[in-house]
Protein backbone atom coordinates (compact mmCIF):
# COMPACT_ATOMS: atom_id res chain seq x y z
CA UNK A 1 0.00 0.00 0.00
CA UNK A 2 1.15 3.50 -1.24
CA UNK A 3 2.24 5.81 1.60
CA UNK A 4 1.23 3.35 4.79
CA UNK A 5 3.11 3.25 7.94
CA UNK A 6 2.20 -0.06 9.32
CA UNK A 7 4.82 -2.71 8.71
CA UNK A 8 3.09 -5.10 11.14
CA UNK A 9 0.01 -6.01 13.39
CA UNK A 10 0.93 -7.12 16.88
CA UNK A 11 -2.01 -10.12 18.22
CA UNK A 12 -3.64 -8.34 20.68
CA UNK A 13 -4.08 -11.45 22.63
CA UNK A 14 -0.37 -11.59 23.35
CA UNK A 15 -0.45 -7.93 24.53
CA UNK A 16 -3.19 -8.06 26.75
CA UNK A 17 -1.76 -11.14 28.35
CA UNK A 18 1.33 -9.40 28.85
CA UNK A 19 -0.84 -6.26 30.18
CA UNK A 20 -2.47 -8.71 32.35
CA UNK A 21 0.59 -9.40 33.99
CA UNK A 22 1.82 -6.37 34.52
CA UNK A 23 -1.33 -5.04 36.16
CA UNK A 24 -1.25 -8.25 38.51
CA UNK A 25 1.87 -7.26 39.96
CA UNK A 26 2.60 -4.40 42.13
CA UNK A 27 4.18 -1.14 40.36
CA UNK A 28 7.42 -0.67 39.07
CA UNK A 29 8.78 2.68 39.50
CA UNK A 30 11.55 4.85 39.63
CA UNK A 31 12.59 4.78 43.08
CA UNK A 32 12.37 7.54 45.61
CA UNK A 33 15.89 8.91 45.69
CA UNK A 34 15.97 9.26 41.91
CA UNK A 35 12.86 10.93 41.80
CA UNK A 36 13.32 13.12 44.34
CA UNK A 37 17.07 14.13 44.26
CA UNK A 38 17.26 14.03 40.07
CA UNK A 39 14.12 14.23 38.26
CA UNK A 40 12.53 16.98 41.07
CA UNK A 41 16.10 18.55 41.48
CA UNK A 42 15.78 19.10 37.55
CA UNK A 43 12.05 20.96 37.96
CA UNK A 44 13.15 23.20 40.64
CA UNK A 45 16.70 24.09 39.10
CA UNK A 46 15.93 23.88 34.94
CA UNK A 47 12.84 24.89 34.77
CA UNK A 48 12.12 27.99 36.93
CA UNK A 49 10.23 29.95 34.18
CA UNK A 50 8.02 27.21 33.47
CA UNK A 51 6.88 27.05 37.11
CA UNK A 52 6.54 30.68 37.51
CA UNK A 53 4.15 30.85 34.43
CA UNK A 54 2.43 28.03 35.80
CA UNK A 55 1.89 29.76 39.38
CA UNK A 56 0.44 33.23 37.40
CA UNK A 57 -1.85 30.92 35.33
CA UNK A 58 -3.85 29.33 38.29
CA UNK A 59 -4.85 32.76 38.92
CA UNK A 60 -6.72 32.87 36.14
CA UNK A 61 -7.25 29.29 34.59
CA UNK A 62 -8.92 26.49 36.07
CA UNK A 63 -6.46 23.79 36.90
CA UNK A 64 -3.80 26.42 35.38
CA UNK A 65 -3.77 24.69 32.08
CA UNK A 66 -6.20 25.32 29.06
CA UNK A 67 -5.60 21.48 27.81
CA UNK A 68 -5.85 18.13 29.63
CA UNK A 69 -2.61 17.34 27.63
CA UNK A 70 -0.57 19.74 29.52
CA UNK A 71 -0.76 18.23 32.89
CA UNK A 72 2.24 16.98 34.02
CA UNK A 73 4.00 16.17 37.15
CA UNK A 74 5.39 17.89 38.52
CA UNK A 75 3.99 20.86 37.53
CA UNK A 76 3.21 21.44 33.36
CA UNK A 77 5.95 22.21 31.28
CA UNK A 78 5.68 26.20 29.09
CA UNK A 79 7.00 25.34 26.03
CA UNK A 80 8.18 28.58 24.00
CA UNK A 81 9.44 27.09 20.71
CA UNK A 82 8.79 23.93 18.96
CA UNK A 83 10.59 23.01 15.64
CA UNK A 84 10.63 19.60 13.71
CA UNK A 85 11.03 16.74 16.05
CA UNK A 86 12.09 18.61 19.34
CA UNK A 87 10.19 21.32 21.60
CA UNK A 88 11.96 24.19 23.53
CA UNK A 89 10.21 25.21 27.04
CA UNK A 90 10.38 28.86 28.32
CA UNK A 91 13.88 28.31 30.44
CA UNK A 92 15.83 27.07 27.01
CA UNK A 93 15.79 23.47 27.59
CA UNK A 94 15.69 21.22 24.87
CA UNK A 95 13.51 18.39 24.66
CA UNK A 96 12.69 14.99 21.76
CA UNK A 97 9.27 15.88 21.28
CA UNK A 98 7.21 12.22 21.20
CA UNK A 99 3.73 14.19 21.99
CA UNK A 100 3.46 15.76 18.82
CA UNK A 101 0.75 17.61 20.22
CA UNK A 102 -1.58 14.90 20.47
CA UNK A 103 -0.78 13.53 17.31
CA UNK A 104 -1.43 15.84 14.74
CA UNK A 105 1.79 16.93 13.40
CA UNK A 106 3.31 14.05 11.38
CA UNK A 107 5.36 16.58 9.05
CA UNK A 108 7.11 17.78 12.42
CA UNK A 109 6.20 20.26 14.37
CA UNK A 110 6.06 24.09 12.70
CA UNK A 111 6.75 22.60 9.07
CA UNK A 112 8.34 25.08 7.15
CA UNK A 113 6.08 24.53 3.95
CA UNK A 114 2.90 24.87 6.22
CA UNK A 115 3.78 28.06 7.88
CA UNK A 116 4.91 29.76 4.68
CA UNK A 117 1.57 28.60 2.51
CA UNK A 118 0.18 29.47 6.11
CA UNK A 119 1.99 33.57 5.74
CA UNK A 120 0.86 33.65 2.06
CA UNK A 121 -2.38 32.85 2.64
CA UNK A 122 -2.64 35.95 5.75
CA UNK A 123 -1.01 38.08 3.90
CA UNK A 124 -3.38 38.05 1.28
CA UNK A 125 -6.34 37.11 2.75
CA UNK A 126 -6.42 36.61 6.52
CA UNK A 127 -8.15 34.15 8.08
CA UNK A 128 -11.33 34.08 8.08
CA UNK A 129 -14.11 35.80 5.46
CA UNK A 130 -17.25 34.16 5.77
CA UNK A 131 -17.98 33.30 2.51
CA UNK A 132 -16.62 30.87 0.14
CA UNK A 133 -12.82 30.14 -0.40
CA UNK A 134 -11.18 27.51 -2.63
CA UNK A 135 -9.00 25.70 -0.15
CA UNK A 136 -12.51 24.18 0.97
CA UNK A 137 -12.65 22.44 -2.07
CA UNK A 138 -9.04 21.67 -2.86
CA UNK A 139 -8.83 19.95 0.97
CA UNK A 140 -11.81 18.00 0.29
CA UNK A 141 -11.16 16.80 -2.99
CA UNK A 142 -7.79 15.88 -2.09
CA UNK A 143 -9.21 13.77 0.66
CA UNK A 144 -11.37 12.04 -1.60
CA UNK A 145 -8.15 11.26 -3.90
CA UNK A 146 -6.86 9.58 -1.16
CA UNK A 147 -10.09 8.05 0.73
CA UNK A 148 -12.11 7.30 -2.15
CA UNK A 149 -15.14 6.36 0.31
CA UNK A 150 -15.18 10.23 1.55
CA UNK A 151 -16.83 10.80 -1.39
CA UNK A 152 -18.11 14.51 0.47
CA UNK A 153 -16.37 16.32 2.92
CA UNK A 154 -17.87 18.70 5.40
CA UNK A 155 -15.27 20.30 7.79
CA UNK A 156 -15.78 21.28 10.95
CA UNK A 157 -13.97 23.02 14.23
CA UNK A 158 -13.25 20.20 16.06
CA UNK A 159 -13.39 16.03 16.32
CA UNK A 160 -16.09 16.62 19.23
CA UNK A 161 -18.37 18.67 16.16
CA UNK A 162 -17.54 16.18 13.78
CA UNK A 163 -18.75 13.48 15.96
CA UNK A 164 -21.90 15.30 17.07
CA UNK A 165 -22.92 16.15 12.99
CA UNK A 166 -22.00 12.17 12.31
CA UNK A 167 -24.60 10.76 15.06
CA UNK A 168 -27.01 13.57 13.76
CA UNK A 169 -26.84 12.01 10.30
CA UNK A 170 -26.87 8.41 11.12
CA UNK A 171 -30.37 8.52 13.08
CA UNK A 172 -31.85 10.63 10.16
CA UNK A 173 -30.36 7.98 7.80
CA UNK A 174 -31.61 5.10 9.53
CA UNK A 175 -34.19 6.64 11.45
CA UNK A 176 -32.98 4.88 14.09
CA UNK A 177 -31.59 6.07 17.79
CA UNK A 178 -29.17 4.16 19.50
CA UNK A 179 -25.55 4.38 19.45
CA UNK A 180 -22.84 1.87 20.15
CA UNK A 181 -19.81 3.06 20.87
CA UNK A 182 -16.32 0.78 21.65
CA UNK A 183 -15.42 1.04 25.46
CA UNK A 184 -12.29 2.77 26.97
CA UNK A 185 -12.77 4.98 23.78
CA UNK A 186 -12.68 8.95 23.42
CA UNK A 187 -14.90 10.93 21.22
CA UNK A 188 -15.11 13.70 22.16
CA UNK A 189 -17.34 15.64 24.98
CA UNK A 190 -20.18 15.81 23.87
CA UNK A 191 -23.08 14.95 26.95
CA UNK A 192 -23.72 11.77 24.90
CA UNK A 193 -19.96 10.62 24.36
CA UNK A 194 -18.93 10.99 27.92
CA UNK A 195 -19.05 7.30 28.61
CA UNK A 196 -17.21 4.72 28.90
CA UNK A 197 -13.85 6.85 28.65
CA UNK A 198 -10.72 5.41 29.25
CA UNK A 199 -11.68 2.20 31.39
CA UNK A 200 -13.96 -0.05 29.23
CA UNK A 201 -17.45 -0.82 31.36
CA UNK A 202 -17.35 2.84 33.31
CA UNK A 203 -20.15 3.86 31.55
CA UNK A 204 -21.00 7.32 33.20
CA UNK A 205 -19.44 6.64 36.48
CA UNK A 206 -16.13 8.18 36.07
CA UNK A 207 -16.04 11.07 33.77
CA UNK A 208 -19.81 12.27 33.39
CA UNK A 209 -19.97 14.72 36.13
CA UNK A 210 -22.28 17.82 35.30
CA UNK A 211 -24.36 15.33 32.59
CA UNK A 212 -28.00 14.02 33.38
CA UNK A 213 -28.01 10.67 33.10
CA UNK A 214 -30.51 11.16 30.54
CA UNK A 215 -28.45 12.23 28.26
CA UNK A 216 -26.85 8.64 27.77
CA UNK A 217 -30.10 6.84 27.07
CA UNK A 218 -29.34 6.31 23.60
CA UNK A 219 -25.84 5.54 23.98
CA UNK A 220 -24.23 1.95 24.70
CA UNK A 221 -21.11 0.46 25.48
CA UNK A 222 -19.62 -2.88 24.22
CA UNK A 223 -16.16 -4.63 25.09
CA UNK A 224 -13.22 -3.75 22.78
CA UNK A 225 -12.29 -6.67 20.04
CA UNK A 226 -15.42 -8.82 21.31
CA UNK A 227 -18.04 -9.00 18.16
CA UNK A 228 -19.94 -11.56 19.99
CA UNK A 229 -20.76 -8.43 22.97
CA UNK A 230 -21.36 -6.26 19.59
CA UNK A 231 -23.78 -8.39 18.61
CA UNK A 232 -25.19 -9.09 21.47
CA UNK A 233 -25.71 -5.64 22.03
CA UNK A 234 -27.10 -5.22 18.15
CA UNK A 235 -29.98 -7.46 19.02
CA UNK A 236 -30.94 -6.43 22.31
CA UNK A 237 -31.51 -2.61 20.38
CA UNK A 238 -33.97 -4.29 17.75
CA UNK A 239 -36.21 -4.59 20.85
CA UNK A 240 -35.64 -0.56 21.81
CA UNK A 241 -35.97 0.74 18.26
CA UNK A 242 -32.81 -0.12 16.39
CA UNK A 243 -29.15 0.89 16.16
CA UNK A 244 -28.31 3.86 14.14
CA UNK A 245 -24.74 3.63 13.92
CA UNK A 246 -21.37 1.91 15.86
CA UNK A 247 -18.73 4.22 16.58
CA UNK A 248 -15.13 3.26 16.78
CA UNK A 249 -11.09 3.76 16.53
CA UNK A 250 -10.48 1.29 13.59
CA UNK A 251 -7.03 0.57 15.51
CA UNK A 252 -8.43 0.35 19.40
CA UNK A 253 -9.76 2.69 21.51
CA UNK A 254 -7.46 5.47 22.57
CA UNK A 255 -5.17 5.35 19.43
CA UNK A 256 -4.41 1.56 19.72
CA UNK A 257 -3.88 1.86 23.64
CA UNK A 258 -6.57 -1.41 23.96
CA UNK A 259 -5.68 -3.28 20.29
CA UNK A 260 -7.73 -5.28 18.23
CA UNK A 261 -7.21 -7.86 16.15
CA UNK A 262 -6.58 -7.39 12.19
CA UNK A 263 -10.00 -8.47 11.13
CA UNK A 264 -12.02 -7.05 13.85
CA UNK A 265 -12.79 -4.09 11.51
CA UNK A 266 -14.45 -6.15 9.15
CA UNK A 267 -16.25 -7.95 11.27
CA UNK A 268 -17.80 -5.08 12.80
CA UNK A 269 -18.59 -4.12 9.28
CA UNK A 270 -20.29 -7.41 8.56
CA UNK A 271 -22.87 -6.67 11.72
CA UNK A 272 -23.28 -3.03 11.16
CA UNK A 273 -25.06 -4.58 7.72
CA UNK A 274 -26.92 -7.32 9.06
CA UNK A 275 -28.65 -5.00 11.33
CA UNK A 276 -28.97 -2.13 9.56
CA UNK A 277 -26.62 0.32 11.01
CA UNK A 278 -24.10 2.65 10.09
CA UNK A 279 -20.81 2.30 10.57
CA UNK A 280 -18.66 5.22 11.77
CA UNK A 281 -14.80 5.17 11.75
CA UNK A 282 -12.96 7.56 14.04
CA UNK A 283 -9.86 8.62 12.43
CA UNK A 284 -9.23 11.86 14.07
CA UNK A 285 -5.52 10.07 14.88
CA UNK A 286 -5.17 7.62 12.08
CA UNK A 287 -6.31 10.02 9.47
CA UNK A 288 -3.18 10.47 7.35
CA UNK A 289 -1.07 8.87 9.93
CA UNK A 290 -1.05 5.25 9.83
CA UNK A 291 -1.28 5.92 6.10
CA UNK A 292 -2.49 8.22 3.66
CA UNK A 293 -5.69 6.29 3.19
CA UNK A 294 -6.44 6.25 6.78
CA UNK A 295 -6.83 2.97 9.04
CA UNK A 296 -9.74 2.28 6.13
CA UNK A 297 -7.34 1.72 3.95
CA UNK A 298 -5.12 -0.23 5.75
CA UNK A 299 -7.75 -2.33 6.68
CA UNK A 300 -9.65 -2.61 3.71
CA UNK A 301 -12.55 -1.77 5.19
CA UNK A 302 -15.71 0.94 3.98
CA UNK A 303 -17.22 2.85 6.77
CA UNK A 304 -20.53 4.71 6.52
CA UNK A 305 -19.03 7.75 7.72
CA UNK A 306 -15.25 9.08 8.26
CA UNK A 307 -14.06 11.08 11.45
CA UNK A 308 -11.53 13.33 10.75
CA UNK A 309 -9.60 15.97 13.17
CA UNK A 310 -5.95 16.63 14.07
CA UNK A 311 -4.22 16.39 10.74
CA UNK A 312 -6.54 17.62 8.85
CA UNK A 313 -5.57 21.42 9.68
CA UNK A 314 -2.01 20.19 9.59
CA UNK A 315 -1.55 20.79 12.91
CA UNK A 316 -3.03 24.15 12.86
CA UNK A 317 -6.50 25.20 14.75
CA UNK A 318 -9.98 24.42 13.64
CA UNK A 319 -9.30 20.77 13.21
CA UNK A 320 -12.37 18.82 12.27
CA UNK A 321 -14.50 17.24 9.64
CA UNK A 322 -16.60 14.28 8.88
CA UNK A 323 -17.12 12.93 5.58
CA UNK A 324 -18.45 9.29 3.55
CA UNK A 325 -20.46 8.07 1.03
CA UNK A 326 -22.83 11.07 -0.72
CA UNK A 327 -26.26 9.52 0.33
CA UNK A 328 -25.15 10.17 4.06
CA UNK A 329 -22.65 12.89 4.12
CA UNK A 330 -24.87 14.91 1.82
CA UNK A 331 -27.55 15.26 4.34
CA UNK A 332 -24.93 17.97 5.83
CA UNK A 333 -26.19 20.23 3.17
CA UNK A 334 -24.95 24.55 4.13
CA UNK A 335 -27.67 26.88 3.38
CA UNK A 336 -31.10 28.13 4.34
CA UNK A 337 -33.66 25.79 5.41
CA UNK A 338 -35.66 23.79 2.90
CA UNK A 339 -37.90 21.87 5.43
CA UNK A 340 -36.17 18.55 4.35
CA UNK A 341 -34.78 16.19 6.99
CA UNK A 342 -31.04 17.42 7.38
CA UNK A 343 -28.10 17.06 10.21
CA UNK A 344 -27.89 20.53 10.69
CA UNK A 345 -24.33 21.80 11.78
CA UNK A 346 -22.48 25.24 11.80
CA UNK A 347 -19.45 27.28 13.31
CA UNK A 348 -18.23 30.49 12.30
CA UNK A 349 -14.76 28.79 11.90
CA UNK A 350 -15.75 26.15 10.29
CA UNK A 351 -13.50 25.54 7.40
CA UNK A 352 -11.66 28.84 7.76
CA UNK A 353 -9.08 29.81 4.95
CA UNK A 354 -6.09 29.32 7.07
CA UNK A 355 -7.52 25.58 8.98
CA UNK A 356 -8.59 24.68 4.92
CA UNK A 357 -4.92 25.63 3.10
CA UNK A 358 -2.78 24.45 6.07
CA UNK A 359 -4.56 20.83 5.95
CA UNK A 360 -4.27 20.64 2.30
CA UNK A 361 -0.74 21.59 2.30
CA UNK A 362 -0.45 19.15 4.45
CA UNK A 363 -2.02 15.89 3.31
CA UNK A 364 0.03 17.03 -0.10
CA UNK A 365 3.56 17.20 2.07
CA UNK A 366 2.63 13.81 3.45
CA UNK A 367 2.21 12.06 0.23
CA UNK A 368 5.55 14.08 -1.64
CA UNK A 369 7.36 13.10 1.52
CA UNK A 370 6.40 9.45 2.23
CA UNK A 371 5.88 10.81 5.79
CA UNK A 372 3.11 7.79 7.40
CA UNK A 373 6.10 5.45 5.77
CA UNK A 374 8.82 7.35 7.31
CA UNK A 375 7.05 7.89 10.48
CA UNK A 376 6.16 4.50 11.22
CA UNK A 377 9.49 2.99 10.24
CA UNK A 378 10.97 5.34 13.30
CA UNK A 379 7.93 3.95 15.15
CA UNK A 380 9.29 0.80 14.59
CA UNK A 381 12.64 1.60 15.85
CA UNK A 382 11.56 3.04 18.78
CA UNK A 383 9.21 0.21 19.86
CA UNK A 384 11.70 -2.48 19.10
CA UNK A 385 14.38 -0.46 21.25
CA UNK A 386 11.84 -0.11 24.00
CA UNK A 387 11.54 -3.94 24.37
CA UNK A 388 15.25 -4.56 24.53
CA UNK A 389 15.61 -2.19 27.31
CA UNK A 390 12.40 -3.82 29.04
CA UNK A 391 14.33 -7.35 28.21
CA UNK A 392 17.44 -5.62 29.43
CA UNK A 393 16.07 -4.53 33.05
CA UNK A 394 14.44 -7.71 33.19
CA UNK A 395 11.17 -5.31 33.56
CA UNK A 396 7.03 -5.86 33.27
CA UNK A 397 6.47 -3.11 31.23
CA UNK A 398 4.76 -3.91 27.99
CA UNK A 399 5.80 -2.06 24.82
CA UNK A 400 4.05 -1.87 21.39
CA UNK A 401 2.95 0.22 18.37
CA UNK A 402 0.76 0.95 14.96
CA UNK A 403 3.30 2.34 12.94
CA UNK A 404 4.05 5.87 14.23
CA UNK A 405 1.88 4.93 17.30
CA UNK A 406 3.75 3.56 20.08
CA UNK A 407 2.55 2.62 23.32
CA UNK A 408 4.81 2.06 26.30
CA UNK A 409 2.78 0.94 29.09
CA UNK A 410 4.52 0.98 32.54
CA UNK A 411 1.75 0.88 35.14
CA UNK A 412 -1.40 -0.70 32.83
CA UNK A 413 -3.56 2.31 34.78
CA UNK A 414 -5.60 2.11 31.80
CA UNK A 415 -5.59 -1.64 31.18
CA UNK A 416 -8.45 -2.32 33.15
CA UNK A 417 -11.67 -3.78 31.81
CA UNK A 418 -15.03 -4.48 33.37
CA UNK A 419 -17.84 -4.54 30.25
CA UNK A 420 -20.22 -6.24 31.02
CA UNK A 421 -24.20 -6.35 29.46
CA UNK A 422 -24.85 -6.01 33.72
CA UNK A 423 -24.52 -2.47 34.53
CA UNK A 424 -24.32 -3.99 38.23
CA UNK A 425 -21.27 -6.10 37.79
CA UNK A 426 -19.93 -3.47 35.62
CA UNK A 427 -20.23 -0.97 38.63
CA UNK A 428 -19.21 -3.37 41.41
CA UNK A 429 -15.81 -4.23 39.80
CA UNK A 430 -15.11 -0.87 38.66
CA UNK A 431 -15.82 0.53 42.49
CA UNK A 432 -13.65 -2.90 43.50
CA UNK A 433 -10.11 -1.18 41.76
CA UNK A 434 -11.12 2.36 41.24
CA UNK A 435 -8.40 3.28 44.12
CA UNK A 436 -6.23 1.20 42.57
CA UNK A 437 -6.47 2.40 39.06
CA UNK A 438 -5.57 6.01 40.76
CA UNK A 439 -2.56 4.61 42.08
CA UNK A 440 -1.65 3.31 39.11
CA UNK A 441 -2.05 6.82 36.93
CA UNK A 442 -0.29 8.54 39.88
CA UNK A 443 2.90 6.14 39.27
CA UNK A 444 2.44 6.55 35.40
CA UNK A 445 2.39 10.16 35.77
CA UNK A 446 5.61 10.33 37.61
CA UNK A 447 7.64 8.12 34.88
CA UNK A 448 6.30 10.60 32.63
CA UNK A 449 7.90 13.11 35.11
CA UNK A 450 11.12 11.11 34.99
CA UNK A 451 11.00 11.13 30.91
CA UNK A 452 10.60 14.86 31.21
CA UNK A 453 13.87 15.85 33.30
CA UNK A 454 15.73 13.65 30.41
CA UNK A 455 14.18 15.56 27.43
CA UNK A 456 11.92 13.48 26.53
CA UNK A 457 8.39 14.53 26.07
CA UNK A 458 5.76 11.60 25.35
CA UNK A 459 1.88 11.59 26.03
CA UNK A 460 0.92 11.28 29.86
CA UNK A 461 3.94 9.05 30.17
CA UNK A 462 2.53 6.21 27.96
CA UNK A 463 2.22 6.93 24.68
CA UNK A 464 4.79 8.57 22.00
CA UNK A 465 3.80 9.56 18.46
CA UNK A 466 6.90 10.17 15.87
CA UNK A 467 7.05 11.99 12.80
CA UNK A 468 9.19 12.58 9.76
CA UNK A 469 11.40 14.81 11.35
CA UNK A 470 12.73 12.01 13.35
CA UNK A 471 15.51 10.24 12.16
CA UNK A 472 17.60 7.05 13.48
CA UNK A 473 19.69 9.26 15.50
CA UNK A 474 17.33 10.99 17.11
CA UNK A 475 15.71 7.62 18.10
CA UNK A 476 18.67 6.32 19.31
CA UNK A 477 19.33 9.18 21.13
CA UNK A 478 15.82 8.90 22.93
CA UNK A 479 16.51 5.23 23.64
CA UNK A 480 19.56 5.95 25.66
CA UNK A 481 17.46 8.30 27.67
CA UNK A 482 14.94 6.15 28.35
CA UNK A 483 17.73 3.61 29.57
CA UNK A 484 18.91 6.16 32.19
CA UNK A 485 15.40 6.09 33.42
CA UNK A 486 14.79 2.33 33.21
CA UNK A 487 18.27 1.88 35.66
CA UNK A 488 16.36 3.47 38.23
CA UNK A 489 13.57 1.58 38.09
CA UNK A 490 12.33 -0.59 41.20
CA UNK A 491 9.85 -2.82 42.16
CA UNK A 492 7.26 -1.40 44.80
CA UNK A 493 4.71 -2.87 47.19
CA UNK A 494 2.15 -0.04 45.41
CA UNK A 495 -0.49 -1.14 43.15
CA UNK A 496 -2.47 -3.79 44.54
CA UNK A 497 -5.87 -4.69 45.76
Amino acid sequence: MNNCGISRWDDPKDINARLKNLTSQPIWEVDDDYYQNTVLKYYDEKCKESHAVFEESQKYIPGGVQHNLAFNKPFPMCMSKANGAYLYDKDGNKYIDFLQAGGPTILGSNYEVIREKVIELLNDCGPVTGLLHESEMLIAREINKHMPNVEMFRMLGSGTESVMASLRIARIATGKKRIIKVGGAYHGWSDQMVYGLKIPGSRNLLESHGIPGSCFGKTDEVRPNDLDMLERMLKLNRLKGGTAAVLLEPVGPESGTRPVAHEYNKGVRELCDKYGALLIFDEVVTGFRVALSGAQGYFDVVPDLTIFGKIVAGGYPAAGGVGGKKEYAGLMAAGLATGKHRAYVGGTLSANPLSCIAGYTAIKEIERTNACEVAGRMGDRLCDGLKGLIDKYGLPFVAYNQGSIVHLECTGAMSFDFSSMSFLKSALGLLKHKDMMYVRKDSMERMGAAYMANGIVTLAGSRLYTSLADTPEIIDEALNRFEEVFKHVKKTDKGLL
